[in-house]
């Protein structure tokens, strides 16, 4: 018996698996690896049957303890009954997308520490404990898995460099290197959770997490965690083109929106090279278009323009930015492993949630 198998005992049969998912055995948890913490993980999940069992066992397993949260988001194959059945607390988000689940996840759950990973099985559960230990021991707010593929099916076709020129955008766009900015497979703390916007809806919330950390300069770091392709009978709800374009637009919005000053320095910028160049070319014409005062007076009104909306921006964001720290701050540090033992020690045992089997 190993280490990790000394946490649990067999509490009921192995349940049939989808065809071609990964079996992984029924656990049931005997005693919390982390006791003194709460510890939450979120699951966001669209038409997942074929993978969310593995999923939600293979977190009971590797973290001893844990609350499994599975959103259904519409789902018409019977993901909530398999993720039931398999032991998570299963609850429901009618407005379809990722940021919108992950939006109503982070304002209903209560935690200390919360995990954050796809349905899909593509993610190793099993390294969900180090990414906690890494959170406790820094402490840290935000620890980003950043994906290690385990087989060469792992990545779609053109996604592994997209991934890269994204997150090439986002290192240019706000000067820090965040690695692998789309990973699904995160955990925070509760001061992360409770002071993060979420104003995204689909797949580009996970641009506006990683932004969120860089704005805030939240402590965080990464390891490197299992990727691996998809089980059979499952499907991608990521649309390379569609999403691709959807996750440029943010992370160009939210520089606008978190770091005015650079954007309209930039404009300013354009707007005087685009009234240089005309005078330029009326100067060889021998038009004189560009030298005009009225060409003069408006590109000097123009840049006068963007300066003030400049100003005012930046002025309006390091407010709001302030405020966003005070939220942070008011949320407690994750506690040291001595004072969550403290805590466990004074806390009532909890019941452990019914398991059902699956028929």
């Amino acid at each position: 018996m190993t280490e990790l198998t000394r946490w649990f005992e067999i509490s009921r049969p192995e349940r049939p698996v989808a065809p071609g998912a990964r079996r992984v055995r029924n656990l049931r948890p005997s005693a919390p690896m982390f006791p003194g913490y709460r510890v939450a993980a979120i699951v966001p999940c669209l038409n997942e049957a074929a993978a969310i069992a593995n999923v939600v066992t293979g977190l009971l397993e590797a973290v001893p303890g844990i609350d499994v949260y599975v959103y259904d988001n519409n789902s018409t194959d019977g993901t909530a009954e398999i993720a039931r059945a398999a032991g998570a607390i299963v609850r429901t988000e009618s407005r379809p997308g990722k940021g919108n689940v992950v939006r109503r996840a982070f304002a209903d759950i209560d935690a200390d520490i919360y995990v954050l990973i796809d349905g899909d099985d593509t993610y190793e559960a099993a390294h969900a404990p180090q990414m906690i230990r890494a959170l406790m021991e820094g402490p840290y707010d935000h620890v980003l898995g950043v994906r290690t593929p385990e087989d060469a099916e792992a990545y779609r076709g053109g996604h592994e460099w997209g991934n890269r020129l994204l997150n090439g955008v986002v290192a240019r766009l706000f000067g820090e290197n965040a690695r692998d900015m789309l990973s699904g497979y995160r955990v925070f703390s509760r001061r992360f959770v409770k002071s993060f916007p979420a104003t995204s809806r689909g797949f580009e919330i996970e641009t506006e997490l990683t932004v969120h950390c860089l704005t805030l300069r939240v402590p965080c770091t990464s390891l490197p965690v299992g990727f691996r392709a998809r089980v059979d009978g499952s499907e991608s709800k990521l649309h390379t083109f569609r999403d691709g374009r959807r996750i440029l637009q943010t992370a160009f919005s939210l520089f606008r929106y978190e770091r005015p000053l650079p954007f309209y320095a930039a404009l300013i910028a354009s707007t005087a090279t685009l009234f240089a160049m005309l005078a330029y070319l009326g100067h060889l014409a021998g038009t004189n278009i560009g030298l005009t005062v009225e060409a003069q007076f408006a590109g000097m009104v123009t840049i006068a323009v963007l300066v003030a909306i400049g100003v005012v921006v930046d002025v309006v964001t390091r407010t709001r930015h302030g405020q966003s720290h005070l939220v942070y701050m008011h949320h407690p540090a994750v506690p040291t492993a001595a004072t969550a033992a403290v805590v466990a020690l004074a806390m009532p045992e909890r019941e452990l949630p019914a398991v059902t089997t699956a028929r």
